[in-house]
């Protein structure tokens, strides 16, 4: 049977799928991507309405991720880079903080702000310098404890935790807690220390559109429900059913594999809400981060302080939250518009869109930065991926996309096939 013959299905069209869809294609296979939504993409979706682009949440690509720079052209993704550091509202003022050794702009406003003492910020170095000398395999080695206690152990304030550590990682981990593993901190603060924190000009979805872009010989199946993944066969949410050779359930799993043990996922959720604004009120490319721990807002980002592929008329202004809440849409903005002008003295002049995303990130334990191909097996012709697999992160969709689809490869190339498919497959 030739390569292209096989039945190789994807179930997902996130960012995992279309990584597998690249790999397999590599080899010379032709996988069918089966997806329930009328895009790819997942999370990494971009929408234009009224000349803005608004991202389905506040997401920013880092650079430094090496499965980014192994799988995307950066260079044509026509990046807009933030600063390295931050802007902290506090007690009605605004306070910069961030690494002078990668901007010297950022010195003098860092070293005056009333941010934790000097000695946190000499920490801030020394853990930047410790981080950079210490390498990914070693960080996810070391044992878990919460990114909170860290810090605590580390020797930082109670003042620059949570004036700063707490509402900047926040909004990276999606809790409000700082209780995500210490082993997520780090490797997220080693990839802002070695590369930057970045935007593409015309919205994260470039990163979709670049991985599609690769994809010459694999099909599409749009507004497509999964009702159940079998071995050999796939039953769709019409009844309809698919005989697979082999499937990767590039989502999480136990919503279609039956009889799944210890998969069940626990997800974080967040709410990003996007406002047009006249003026900013944060003139460098910096996120904002609200500090007060009263505040409902978690951090801000003006989004047209980068460059951006339309011209708006005005700023566009994202707003992210993390706590829960049980606000409905209306009360929401409301609160959103009090605690704007509170704490930022930012009046809105309307508000535009709300991306309330549920399964934003997997809330994990014991996390892992990568797997090996056959662990992704999860019976002889289903595999697994997706970041709930590893750490929530890009790299990590990346990496368990392209380990499942090497995990089919072995299968199939390396003598791992027992038994002859049956003649339904010929």
């Amino acid at each position: 049977m030739r390569k292209s013959d096989y039945k190789i299905y994807i179930v997902g069209a996130g960012i995992s799928g279309l990584i597998a869809a690249n790999v397999l294609e590599q080899s010379g296979y032709h996988p069918i991507i089966i997806e329930s939504s009328n895009s790819p993409g997942g999370r990494v979706k971009t929408d234009f309405i009224e000349n803005y682009q608004m991202d389905h949440g506040f997401q920013v690509l880092l650079t430094a991720y090496p499965a980014a720079q192994k799988y995307l052209n950066l260079e044509k993704l026509f990046l807009q880079r933030f600063l390295p550091g931050a802007v902290i509202f506090c007690d009605g003022e605004q306070k910069i903080i961030g690494d002078p050794l990668r901007n010297l702009s950022l010195l003098f406003p860092t070293l005056v702000a009333n941010v934790g003492s000097i000695s946190d910020k000499l920490k801030i170095l020394k853990l930047n310098k410790i981080l950079k000398k210490t390498t990914i395999k070693a960080i996810f080695d070391e044992e878990e404890e919460s990114t909170h206690s860290f810090l605590q152990e580390f020797g930082f304030s109670n003042e620059i935790i949570e004036q700063f550590f707490r509402p900047f990682f926040s909004g990276i981990f999606l809790e409000p807690d700082l209780q995500t593993s210490s082993r997520m901190f780090k490797f997220v603060y080693k990839m802002f220390g070695e590369g930057s924190a970045a935007i593409p000009k015309s919205g994260i979805a470039e990163i979709t559109n670049q991985l599609v872009a690769k994809l010459d010989n694999t099909t599409f199946l749009f507004n497509t429900s999964v009702k159940k993944v079998e071995e050999g066969k796939i039953i769709l949410g019409n009844g309809k059913d698919l005989v697979s050779h082999f499937t990767i359930v590039a989502t999480e799993p136990s919503t279609v594999v039956p009889n799944l043990k210890n998969q069940q996922v626990d997800w974080k959720s967040c709410d990003t809400l996007y406002f047009e604004v006249k003026s900013r009120v944060i003139k460098k490319p910096l996120i904002g981060l609200v500090a007060d721990q009263d505040s409902i807002i978690n951090n801000i980002c003006y989004h047209t302080v980068l460059q951006t592929s339309l011209k708006p008329k005005n700023e566009l202004l994202s707003v992210t939250i993390v706590k829960e809440h049980d606000l409905d849409e209306i009360a929401l903005i409301k609160k959103v518009k009090i605690e704007l002008k509170k704490y930022c003295n930012i009046e809105v002049d309307r508000f535009m869109k709300r991306y309330k995303i549920n399964r934003a990130l997997p809330d994990l334990s014991n996390i892992q930065y990568e797997v090996l191909p056959s662990e992704t097996k999860l019976t002889p012709s289903i595999f697994i991926a997706g970041d709930q697999q590893l750490n929530g992160s890009l790299n990590a969709a990346m990496i368990s996309g392209e380990r499942a689809a090497l995990g089919v490869i072995d299968t199939l190339e390396n003598g791992l096939v027992v038994e002859e498919f049956t003649s339904e497959f010929k």
